[in-house]
């Protein structure tokens, strides 16, 4: 049964690549909306986020990540991070990564806090 001012689940999401456009697979924060583009599109356009899920995001290569730590979005950088200072929490690292490591795997939660 559907109530009825249900709207969707909210696992992908509509929101309009910002700046620079976006490419399949990099993370994008919108205010405290976190996601990862499911396709390529242009500065202005239209383009669905995933909200939730796993997924291996470009990472910051300056600290490492141990598994269960918190991660964070640089939305300067666009890479994910151990660093809270002046980042947003996205969600979680599953996986240890070090310090030189490109890539983080991390459980994102969709809303950035």
């Amino acid at each position: 049964m559907t109530m009825k001012n249900f709207v969707q689940p909210g696992n992908y999401v509509t929101v309009t690549a910002p700046a620079g456009g976006l490419s399949s697979g990099e993370g994008v924060l919108v205010g405290h909306l976190f996601g990862v583009a499911a396709t390529t599109a242009a500065e202005g356009a239209e383009v669905e986020i995933a909200t939730n899920g796993v997924y291996d995001l470009a990472k910051d290569d300056t600290a490492a990540f141990t598994a269960g730590a918190p991660a964070y979005w640089d939305d300067a950088n666009k890479v994910v991070t151990a660093t809270a200072a002046d980042n947003l929490r996205i969600g979680t690292a599953l996986v240890a990564a070090a310090t030189a490591a490109t890539v983080g795997r991390i459980l994102i939660t969709g809303h950035a806090i």
